[in-house]
């Protein structure tokens, strides 16, 4: 309980800061006619920001998957909490403490790895440093947070070796996170998977599994370089739904973060079916579970089938989100309406 008060305590406070730096960024890019003429409906106002840091702090704590998570006395809501306290040293600056949380949070459980390049890029763009790779001052900063966070991760687990006295908790820890050989049914997608896959070609598909929550992250820092919280919001989303070992806990951090995107809602073309899937998906979990561990009357392709039906939604999702992402800010400098060379109306596509 504790744990998730300072969690969404952090994220008020580091939304709060980020509500300003975008006011103040719009605010340039209007006075410098960088936005298209017909385009006021679109830009955020002080009024409509006001209250989006408490109903970020409210998403969370309100959240019925942050409420399960608590009442299960899941780690997993340290781990939030460590992410959280990540998320407000970026967005305030503090390229160390950054780090240290960073740190942190993949010393906790690997994954949160993938977080560095939207911090990193977010921190460039603090110090007004040019993010391209023939530049001195890139490289030279890149390396500084590099090493904090590298020598931050190494004091934190050389601490864990000095409390243990061996270094067998590195494969009982990342080994096993990365192995996945405990195949108890979870909301992830790799148990069922695995359960029914011939063992000689597990390797081989354990590493196709795993690549996935990294192979995201270079293609999404290119074009979302210009807009990191909302790269640091698809990449925590994409941890929660591709990580080994999921929890309902996961899924209420980047949920907690959907009231920043508010003004995207309409861009969005799938909300109200996606958002009925995965509440009916949540529904029948404990349902399908009961049928199928106690009751005896199903079997786990039915637990399984809910299970992947519950990530395609979070997949469209935040899918849908990017597209609205990327929409608006193709209308904010091209304008509301588009027309193609002979005069009609042109209608955007995202390829």
């Amino acid at each position: 309980m504790i744990t998730d008060v300072l969690t969404a305590v952090a994220l008020y406070l580091a939304i709060q800061d980020f509500n300003k730096v975008v006011f103040k960024k719009q605010k340039f890019l209007i006075e410098l006619d960088k936005y298209a003429p017909d385009v006021a409906e679109l830009i955020q106002t002080p009024m409509e920001m006001h209250y989006i840091p408490l109903k970020v702090a409210l998403f969370y704590l309100l959240n019925p998957y942050t409420v399960m998570s608590c009442v299960a006395k899941s780690t997993c809501a340290i781990n939030n909490t460590v992410i959280a306290f990540f998320i407000l040293a970026t967005i305030k600056g503090s390229a160390f403490l950054s780090a240290v949380f960073l740190a942190l949070a993949t010393y906790q459980s690997l994954y949160p790895l993938t977080l560095f390049a939207p911090a990193l890029l977010y921190l460039l763009q603090r110090q007004f440093i040019p993010i391209k790779l023939k530049s001195k001052s890139f490289w030279l900063y890149t390396m500084q947070y590099a090493a904090l966070y590298l020598c931050s991760l190494v004091v934190i687990i050389c601490l864990s070796f000095f409390l243990l006295n061996s270094w067998d908790f590195i494969p009982s820890v990342y080994g096993f996170i990365l192995s996945v050989p405990d195949l108890t049914p979870n909301i992830g997608l790799f148990w069922y998977f695995f359960a029914e896959m011939f063992e000689h070609f597990s390797l081989f598909f354990i590493c196709v599994f795993q690549i996935n929550v990294f192979f995201y992250t270079i293609p999404l820092a290119i074009k979302l370089k210009e807009h990191p919280v909302f790269f640091m919001f698809v990449q925590i989303a994409i941890i929660s739904i591709f990580k080994s070992y999921p929890t309902v806990g996961d899924i209420a951090l980047y949920m907690a973060f959907l009231p920043v995107w508010s003004h995207l809602y309409r861009f969005l073309r799938n909300i109200f079916i996606l958002s009925c899937v995965l509440v009916v998906c949540s529904l029948l979990f404990p349902v399908l579970w009961h049928l199928w561990i106690y009751a005896g009357s199903a079997n786990s392709n039915f637990y399984y089938a809910i299970t992947l039906t519950f990530n395609i939604g979070q997949i469209l999702l935040i899918s849908d989100y990017f597209y609205a992402f990327l929409r608006r800010e193709y209308y904010l400098t091209h304008g509301l309406h588009l027309t193609r060379q002979d005069g009609t109306e042109a209608m955007l596509v995202l390829k």
